[in-house]
């Protein structure tokens, strides 16, 4: 997209992996590798372009090599719409050159190319084609969808870049939001851009050295981790070693010589490994192509890192393709019985596919000599879904075929994480967060942080569904990507079916019951964001913090501090007080007023009534009337043994005791946030006790001295928003009947 290429000799490009093979050869023996189609010359492509237009009835020569590509994929494809694309794009960027002085047109014939060698279908071509043709050129959107369908315009819109003028720094963060948006509904724009983004990689030489390196940063934080996580390694392996060969030019120099010091070796100690494998599956029946597939740049500096001394087994990877699945286990049986496994090195990704598409059963074998090679067993399907990962679906949102099984078409409609591959859970995830982003500089850095967790678990919820989470995910994060910002009431949680605070770490496999307060008005506690990995929950928590100044003003925690003191001195008064009462009496009582001359009036303790709680009375012995709570248990109880009800109304004064009880979870320093959040509500403690922990469980009983009633309410919400506590309630005991 408006990139400027290089000529091949100039000084400044990089060697390339794909350029590795030619100057392997001139410096020193090749090593094995797999046969690829030779690079299209691009001056050679650019002069087939300046012949223009072709005649209706044949092909332009200058897509020849694309259309060779894509009928080796698509045998039958209709080539009418290629033919169409690149006439329209030809003509609009004719006398528009990159700066490498070759005319514009080969970046979009390169850019189809490489999707056509990955098996992209004719829609994505046709758009591939046209990708640049509404960015830099006169044609706009509605000529693109009049003259090739809304399918092509939608996906040249998705990878359409928005102008510098309009959005100034904004641009680049605007146009991957833009773009991901475009993705999440249809994942061929980012196929194209990845496509794109390789050929400018290509062709990065001509430009200056600061601009190499901010282009190739922002290919290595996003447009990698997305090639990753779209399965298209075919891209994100080239891209890395790219990538690699910019910001890295000495440890590139260094692993470059590494693999020419290998390439020089006398023997070949992975070749014969190879050669032993064909063997014994020949001998044992099993038809199966068995490949050496070299070890790209970066790959192989990560494993000197890792190993130091390199092996020449660690150069590549031994790759078997059968037919059926089940050949795969019958390989892997084989190589296990008849060498010497590596059990360490075994994964299963048939029977649990990685997140992006990717099977293939993972094993290594070692020699007596102590070379290790490790084997990748996999069917031809599964590896042409591991090179193109999305590109190889065709068109993912076709109708299904007759061909296909009903179980085929029953699996295309669940809602799982893994199931449709055209909408991932990362996807969904990210674009839920992108909303929520309040800025585009916000949106960028978690961008980056996201795609940064390349690792994925798979939860389940109680209800039976799954939630797809990265690796090191806590339930603060299970909270928020299951309830969004309702998950500000989530007060804990049960891990595999035990009690579990919430900054307890998942891990794969997991089932997790997120237990809900019943106040919608809870809050988040600063305290998540230690424990919170992914943007959605992060995000969230930091705009209720944003919303809620008074959390992060400094005089206003130093406030907190101060109240907190004057809550433990109260509270040490109050009760020494309350010994020496000795009663239930309170300054309270003389706001209830009964329907009997001279009476005493006690609010009684088993329900602690309040204003304006619905109350009645009972009188007792010594001229006293207990006040107490229509639905206190106790009313019941006097009713039944024919004590008369006494009538009874609040007075003009607001003060009141309440008992109240909080359960919640055990976690270090509970009693002080509570002590705090009550001092902070200006309610006095008159006594307070702690029961034993239970299974994890805490029970607090608190009496309170109101000087309004009316503020219960908001006391209690204050109580319940502090962390680990699950529910408060007014205080219900059983006492005897006097």
């Amino acid at each position: 997209m408006s990139a400027e290429a290089t000529n091949p000799a100039s000084p400044g490009a990089v060697t390339p992996s794909h350029k590795l093979a030619a100057s392997l050869e001139q410096d020193g023996p090749p090593s094995p590798r797999r046969r690829t189609r030779p690079r299209i010359d691009l001056r050679r492509l650019g002069r087939a372009a300046f012949l223009g237009s072709a005649t209706r009835d044949r092909l332009p020569d200058a897509i020849g090599h694309v259309v060779e590509a894509h009928r080796a994929h698509h045998p039958d494809a209709d080539l009418e719409p290629l033919r169409r694309a690149y006439v329209l794009a030809e003509s609009s960027h004719r006398g528009q050159m990159r700066k490498s002085g070759e005319p514009y047109i080969t970046h979009p014939l390169a850019v189809t190319l490489i999707l056509a060698e990955l098996g992209a279908e004719t829609t994505t071509l046709t758009a591939s084609l046209l990708h640049d043709t509404v960015e830099d050129t006169d044609v706009t959107l509605d000529q693109v969808g009049q003259e090739f369908g809304a399918e092509v315009c939608y996906i040249v819109d998705g990878v359409t870049k928005l102008e510098k003028v309009d959005y100034g720094a904004a641009a680049e963060p605007e146009t991957f939001r833009k773009m991901l948006v475009a993705t999440g509904n249809d994942v061929r724009v980012m196929s194209i851009k990845l496509a794109d983004r390789l050929h400018n990689m290509r062709t990065l030489g001509v430009m200056r050295p600061e601009k190499q390196e901010r282009i190739a940063k922002v290919t290595r934080d996003v447009l990698i981790p997305l090639a990753e996580r779209l399965g298209v390694q075919a891209l994100k392996t080239e891209l890395e070693d790219l990538v690699f060969a910019i910001l890295h030019p000495e440890e590139y120099q260094h692993t470059r010589q590494l693999i020419l010091d290998n390439a020089s070796r006398a023997d070949d100690p992975l070749a014969e490994i190879a050669d032993e494998v064909r063997v014994v599956l020949r001998d044992s029946g099993i038809q199966a192509e068995v490949l050496i597939r070299p070890r790209h740049f970066v790959s192989l500096h990560r494993a000197a890192r890792k190993r130091g001394r390199l092996r020449g087994s660690d150069f590549g990877r031994v790759l078997v393709l059968v037919n059926e699945d089940a050949d795969c286990y019958g390989v892997l049986g084989e190589l296990h019985t008849c060498m010497t496994p590596v059990v360490s090195e075994f994964k299963d990704f048939i029977a649990v596919p990685k997140f992006n598409l990717y099977q293939s059963l993972h094993t290594a074998v070692a020699r007596a000599d102590g070379q290790v090679a490790e084997v990748l067993i996999r069917t031809h399907q599964m590896h042409k879904a591991a090179e193109a990962g999305v590109i190889a679906l065709g068109n993912p949102y076709a109708p299904p075929s007759e061909e296909q099984t009903d179980g085929d078409r029953a699996r295309a409609d669940l809602d799982g994480e893994r199931v449709d591959p055209t909408r991932p859970g990362w996807l969904s995830r990210l674009l839920d967060w992108q909303e929520a982003a309040p800025d585009p500089d916000t949106f960028w850095s978690t961008l980056r942080e996201d795609l940064a967790q390349d690792r994925e678990i798979t939860v389940f919820r109680a209800d039976g569904g799954s939630l797809g989470l990265p690796e090191g995910a806590s339930c603060v994060d299970a909270a928020y990507a299951q309830y969004g910002e309702d998950a500000h009431a989530c007060i804990g949680a049960r891990v595999n079916g035990r009690l579990a605070t919430l900054s307890t770490v998942l891990r794969d496999g997991d089932t997790v019951q997120l237990l809900m307060g019943q106040d919608p008005a809870s809050e988040p506690s600063r305290e998540w964001l230690e424990h919170a990995h992914t943007p959605v929950a992060r995000i969230a928590i930091q705009r209720w913090l944003a919303a809620h100044p008074t959390q992060d003003d400094p005089a206003h925690a130093s406030e907190s501090s101060a109240d907190a003191s004057e809550a433990e001195a109260a509270r040490a008064a109050l009760d020494a007080r309350a010994a020496q009462d000795g009663s239930d009496e309170s300054p309270a009582a003389a706001t209830a007023v009964v329907d009997q001359p001279g009476a005493t009036v006690r609010l009684a303790g088993c329900c602690t009534p309040v204003p304006p709680d619905e109350v009645t009375g009972f009188a007792v012995r010594g001229g006293v009337v207990t006040v107490h709570r229509v639905e206190c248990a106790g009313v019941a109880r006097m009713k039944s043994t024919g004590r008369a009800e006494v009538g009874v109304h609040w007075g003009d004064t607001t003060e009141a005791r309440v008992t109240l009880v909080a359960e919640s979870f055990g976690r270090p320093h509970l009693l002080a946030d509570l002590t705090e959040a009550i001092a902070l509500e200006g309610v006095a403690i008159v006594s307070a006790t702690v029961e034993p922990p239970s299974q994890q469980r805490v029970r607090h009983t608190y009496t309170l001295q109101l000087p309004d009633a009316a503020h219960l309410p908001a006391l209690m919400r204050a109580m319940r928003n502090v962390p680990g506590v699950y529910d408060v309630s007014r205080a219900q005991h059983h006492v005897a009947v006097p």
